[in-house]
């Protein structure tokens, strides 16, 4: 019993020795102590400054790249509900990325359809010649309105 006892204890220190190493203070503490250095250096020194303004600047960057957008149109390929509306997508897919490569295709499941689009056309014009080209391969192709992001844009 003494020996349970004791393996637990042990079993229990080794954890929170554990678990306060890969703590981030415990990381900073680490970083800024000194190593010892050789005779013809001067011992390395880390310092380690968070800047609070850093992480709340990204993070507003993120949202307002997130909020750009501008309306545009993309080639419907692929519309369907039924029970293999799926498979249906995923070849209509595969077979668009095969035959037009470099143009972005988005398969998306909206309770109960699955839809399928291509390209990212900010004109009526861009999006009619889009369709045009892929109509031989897609002939239920159609144009859809949508929202699209400047990420969209720039990949």
């Amino acid at each position: 019993m003494r020996y349970r006892t004791l393996i637990l204890i042990l079993v229990f220190a080794v954890a929170a020795a554990a678990v306060r190493a890969q703590s981030l203070d415990a990381f900073k503490q680490r970083l800024a102590q000194p190593t010892a250095g050789s005779a013809l250096f001067e011992p390395a020194r880390v310092v380690v400054v968070e800047h609070g303004d850093a992480v709340r600047a990204v993070a507003d960057a993120a949202r307002n790249a997130q909020r750009l957008s501008y309306k545009g149109h993309r080639v419907c390929i692929f519309f369907d509900n039924g029970p293999d509306a799926r498979n249906g997508a995923l070849a209509a897919k595969e077979l668009f990325e095969e035959t037009f490569p470099g143009i972005r295709v988005y398969m998306v499941y909206e309770s109960p359809w699955f839809s399928v689009s291509v390209g990212n056309c900010l004109t009526t014009e861009e999006a009619i010649i889009l369709k045009g080209k892929v109509s031989a391969t897609f002939p239920k192709a159609f144009l859809k309105n949508e929202v699209i992001s400047v990420a969209d844009l720039l990949d």
